[in-house]
């Protein structure tokens, strides 16, 4: 059995958010009822990769990815016999999941301050991109707009040129994931605390919050008051000669911050003569543009004859950061994740067979498993229909 086998959660969220952490809970075992639009489905749907452009409303990669184990139930919530169903399925349900505007839900009659009354058991989570009581030109955003407001625009990566545009971060939904999983978590401790206080609760999740949360002790400095607030990018540049270096093929990034990780260089690159004009503790009371530039220069001429993964391994033996950076085939062909079966081999009904990623963690008791495929549009309804308080299928 899995660690969420036993709730029930009623999905209403329509973007990557809230579909990713009904997903999170849905591969623990939680029984996810997704609530979708007749005809049309999900929003998601139409949103690529496309694996098949003649698949319809079963053609989305990113669809097939955040649905894993859920069930699909087309029920039109402007209607009042769709409002009639969604009632009946929350008075069985253990939390609802949402990522609409803020008050979207309140349309439903789901006022996140009256919840607890009106269902005092029930778990709300609603995910938007600045808090339920964000003014109203905040209400609505894109996943690029979070991450310049939460400061990892100008963080990432340290160091960027402050003559170009600040950068995205990493992928196309980086806040959405990260708040999906804030979301997650949220829920799973508030279902688990329910059994000990008899009572349910309302969460409101920002993404601007969650990705703020998660920048480094550099926020934390600003937000004390140990380091000055403005508008320059230089502030969150964490100095040194840290960066991302060209390979033989391919790149690495490198972290060196410590004069363990200088040694390590020096071990790392035959005792070349240009270090020896470096003070062993540079790194934290030597930075200087100069000494910055030469050892950029020279590692980077080093890298340029190695090959990523060779130099990665030889580099963490020695305890230095060096990662390599890897791009999808990468990822899939890592002897890490195949010793760990990070990816599982799902067959979709429509899609057909693909490796799907699956989770960072294990839990050996209670694991999170991919036992299903994203459901076909309403392809639940009529069981949940004839019997909202029925168990899963």
């Amino acid at each position: 059995m899995s660690a969420l086998s036993h709730f029930r959660i009623v999905e209403l969220s329509e973007g990557v958010a809230g579909e990713y952490c009904g997903k999170l809970l849905a591969d623990f075992g939680a029984e996810v009822v997704k609530i979708e639009r007749p005809g049309s489905g999900s929003p998601t749907r139409n949103m690529g990769p496309f694996l098949d452009d003649d698949a319809g409303p079963e053609r989305s990669g990113l669809f097939a990815y955040l649905n894993t184990n859920k069930r699909s139930v087309a029920i039109d919530l402007e209607s009042p016999s769709g409002l009639e169903m969604l009632s009946r399925l929350l008075a069985h349900a253990d939390a609802v999941i949402d990522d609409h505007a803020p008050g979207w839900l309140n349309t439903l009659g789901l006022d996140l301050a009256d919840i607890e009354r009106r269902y005092p058991k029930l778990v709300l989570c609603a995910i938007t991109p600045f808090g339920q009581s964000a003014p109203a030109e905040r209400a609505h955003a894109e996943d690029l707009t979070v991450i310049q407001s939460s400061g990892w625009g100008y963080h990432t990566p340290s160091g960027a040129d402050p003559d170009r545009p600040p950068l995205k971060g990493a992928g196309r939904f980086l806040a959405s994931y990260e708040a999906g999983m804030e979301a997650a978590m949220c829920v799973a401790a508030s279902l688990y605390g329910r059994e000990e206080t008899g009572r349910g609760r309302a969460i409101d999740i920002s993404k601007q919050e969650v990705m703020a949360s998660r920048v480094d002790y550099v926020l934390g400095q600003m937000v004390a008051g140990d380091m000055d607030v403005d508008i320059s990018r230089r502030r969150f540049d964490l100095g040194g000669p840290a960066g991302i270096f060209a390979c033989r093929q391919g790149y690495v990034y490198v972290w060196m911050s410590a004069p363990a990780h200088w040694k390590a260089v020096r071990e790392l690159l035959g005792d070349p003569e240009w270090m020896k004009a470096f003070p062993d503790n540079w790194l934290e009371k030597g930075l200087t543009p100069d000494r910055i530039a030469e050892c950029r220069h020279y590692l980077g001429e080093w890298l340029k004859t190695q090959d990523k993964n060779e130099a990665a391994a030889a580099a963490q033996t020695l305890g230095l950061t060096l990662v390599a950076v890897n791009d999808a085939k990468d990822l899939r062909d890592c002897a890490q994740f195949k010793h760990r079966a990070f990816f599982a081999e799902v067959e979709h009904p429509v899609l057909g067979r693909a490796l799907y990623p699956t989770t960072p963690y294990k839990l050996s008791r209670t694991p999170a498993r991919i036992e299903r495929p994203a459901p076909l549009l309403g392809q639940h309804s009529a069981d949940v229909f004839a019997d909202p308080a029925g168990a899963s299928a």
